[in-house]
């Protein structure tokens, strides 16, 4: 199969296979520490969780990157790269720690998200740092497969990550510390393969950034005013209007996460394990989505181009959300998790791609990181909003149909600007 083939090749390039590896294992450990989170704030016996309360946990995690993001994209342009996942990834390391002792401890709910809130700050510069490493490690032929592989290998991790800690809160012990200390373990070792790579190798070049760090914080506010200036200039609208799509179809993936995690706490099962048991279950199925949005993305992107990818993609998902998800039942639920798996991930390896053809090296830092808080914006946004209209026991036909009518909306906006 030509995709295989070009996968032997791609691996074949040294500094991509260690690149990739930082990105699996510290990808990984967010998987791990993701679920620990959820069970500690959805799943615990002592909780009576509502869409609120998941929303507002959201927001208490995720908000301020719209605070974080901006400066992680100007310093990411201006630190070396690969010293950002070692020290990064040690320091993740050190506070998942911290995190486990307060869990033992059963401190207030609200000491609990500063420590959360501290790890998982630490994220959007190892994140947007490997996207931008990227186009370092490849030639640009092979970039667009580099998308497929890359970001999607890395939510295939998280994914796995996700179901190792499942089964170790499940199988071996029901300790939510025990579940973040393995992350942390994991944290740790993504920090030691980052000293594999060459200090210099991912950029960005000294000579095109001020080297001292208050030169880089002072400038921050005029350096993204330039990374916008940058996106919006007519050449690269396209990469604007990838952007806008990515976040809508990010909003939608928020909504209706927020109620398969009601439906798994209160409408499938009274068991709290057994609720735990089809969270896992939807997480793996949607992992299988993103494997198979990274086979096809490549094939797919070639034939109709990255806007008409991610055209097919809301599509799909406007037709087959509705069709799958109005039942409330656990088996079309799943398989309309894996459609939105491999929706989301394929639309998201053209939003990639497109960015990173289209932005100059200096500016990509900034521009990712912007993307990564529009994302966390519009999750959280996704929450506040399911949390209106989400009853206790996550059924709302309401929230199914207007999910699928922006997921239409946002495909006839992609067809109509493709076509001109």
């Amino acid at each position: 199969m030509a995709v295989v083939r070009d996968l032997r090749v791609l691996l074949r390039f040294r500094h991509f296979r260690q690149l990739l590896a930082v990105r699996l294992l510290s990808q990984g450990a967010d998987g791990v520490y993701q679920v620990a989170l959820a069970t500690y704030v959805v799943f615990s016996p002592e909780k009576q969780t509502s869409a609120t309360a998941i929303a507002s946990a959201m927001a208490v995690l995720l908000l301020p990157y719209s605070l974080i993001g901006p400066f992680a994209g100007v310093l990411l342009d201006r630190w070396q790269r690969r010293q950002v996942f070692l020290y990064g990834n040690l320091l993740r390391a050190v506070l998942a720690c911290i995190t486990a002792l307060l869990i033992l401890s059963s401190v207030p709910d609200w000491l609990f998200y500063v420590s959360a809130l501290c790890v998982t700050a630490v994220n959007r510069f190892v994140l947007a740092g490997l996207s931008a490493a990227l186009p370092r490690v490849v030639d640009a032929d092979r970039l667009v497969l580099a998308n497929s592989l890359s970001p999607t290998a890395g939510t295939l991790a998280a994914t796995a990550g996700a179901g190792l800690a499942f089964a170790v809160r499940l199988l071996v012990s029901d300790s939510d510390a025990a579940v973040v200390l393995l992350g942390a373990a994991l944290y740790l070792c993504s920090a030691l393969t980052a000293l594999r790579i060459p200090r210099t190798l991912l950029g960005p070049e000294p000579d095109l950034v001020p080297p001292r760090l208050r030169s880089a914080l002072a400038s921050t506010a005029q350096g993204l005013a330039a990374g916008v200036r940058h996106l919006a200039a007519p050449e690269r609208r396209a990469a604007a209007r990838a952007l806008g799509a990515m976040t809508l179809m990010r909003f939608c993936y928020g909504g209706l996460l927020v109620m398969v995690l009601m439906l798994c706490r209160y409408a499938w099962t009274s068991r709290e394990s057994e609720g735990l048991a089809l969270l896992g279950l939807a997480v793996g199925v949607s992992g299988a989505g993103f494997f198979a949005a990274a086979v096809a993305t490549p094939w797919a992107a070639g034939k109709w181009g990255p806007a008409g990818w991610i055209t097919l993609c809301a599509s799909t998902a406007a037709l087959l959300e509705p069709a799958l998800g109005l039942s409330f039942a656990p088996v079309p639920t799943l398989i309309a998790a894996f459609v939105l798996g491999f929706t989301t991930q394929g639309a998201k390896i053209a939003t990639d791609t497109t960015v990173q053809s289209q932005v100059d090296d200096a500016f990509r830092g900034r521009i990712f990181s912007v993307y990564d808080v529009l994302f966390n914006v519009a999750f959280v946004g996704a929450a506040a909003v399911t949390a209106l209209v989400l009853p206790s026991d996550g059924r709302s036909v309401p929230l199914v149909i207007t999910i699928a009518v922006i997921y239409a909306a946002l495909a006839a906006a992609m067809y109509r600007s493709d076509a001109q």
